[in-house]
């Protein structure tokens, strides 16, 4: 038997609108987890490139952040 090597999905990932955000426009937030990655892009302009970071990188800032809220 042998080994299968594993590659990254091509399928389009499943994206979540921040809770922040509200239906009337503004500033919207969207992201998509993968295992090798998190993507974040701007919800009123999906058409352009997101932003994709490591898993540890994304929890770092997430962590930064909650403590930051005002």
């Amino acid at each position: 038997m042998r080994d299968r090597e594993s590659k990254p999905s091509t399928a389009e990932p499943a994206w979540f609108k921040s809770s922040y955000s509200s239906g009337e426009g503004g500033d919207c937030v969207e992201v998509a987890t993968r295992p090798e990655s998190v993507r974040v892009r701007d919800s009123k302009d999906t058409a352009r490139p997101g932003l994709a970071v490591g898993p540890e990188a994304w929890a770092s800032f997430l962590g930064l952040a909650s403590r930051s809220r005002v």
